[in-house]
């Protein structure tokens, strides 16, 4: 078995802060933080996923109105323990070339794309944790049967949970947290037979 480098290793007896993903350069690329664990995104990824990803942030970007900015793949440091990193998100925030996290109350809808390593994470512990911070809106983009699906998630201010408002095949169209009408067939090409 080969030994751990040195840099795995937390920094502190209470495990890894938030703050200690600015200073992890050797750590992979899409490292994330939940419940003082470092995530590591190890396993390739999708071709559907990426190509989603990408349109998905393009046709937002094309729609969102002036003071809301799309980013893709930036961390949210929720608390000092958890820093996830969403697929994409649509922040209040002005851009700023060297930012590398936003706050939640920054950040006004979350999105995740399933893909099979990270979907528990994604349908519950995310689920979950963004809807504490109180982030309004959650989309979980799946897909079935070669077809994107997106389940969209509104946070109830009383309960501090989210509400499921509803899942979208084919279109998706959505008064918060802009206006927005999406063909999803068209965000990916279509499966060969």
């Amino acid at each position: 078995m080969t030994a751990l480098p040195d840099w795995m290793r937390p920094p502190r007896a209470e495990g890894w802060f938030a703050e200690d993903l600015d200073r992890l350069p050797e750590a992979p690329r899409h490292t994330e933080l939940i419940d003082g664990a470092l995530v590591f995104m190890m396993s390739p990824q999708r071709s559907w996923h990426g190509r989603l990803v990408t349109s998905l942030t393009t046709a937002l970007m094309a729609t969102a109105p002036p003071g809301l900015e799309v980013e893709r793949e930036m961390t949210i440091r929720l608390d000092k323990r958890n820093r996830p990193e969403p697929d994409l998100l649509v922040t209040t925030a002005p851009y700023d070339p060297d930012r590398t996290w936003y706050a939640p109350e920054e950040v006004q809808l979350v999105v995740e794309v399933v893909s099979p390593e990270s979907a528990h994470r994604d349908r519950t512990v995310k689920l979950h944790k963004y809807a504490e911070a109180k982030i309004p809106h959650y989309w979980c983009v799946d897909e079935e049967n070669g077809v994107s699906v997106v389940h969209v998630y509104e946070l109830d201010e009383p309960t501090g949970v989210y509400a499921p408002a509803g899942i979208f095949r084919g279109t998706l169209k959505r008064p918060v947290p802009f206006e927005i009408s999406l063909d999803l067939d068209k965000l990916t090409p279509p499966r060969r037979t």
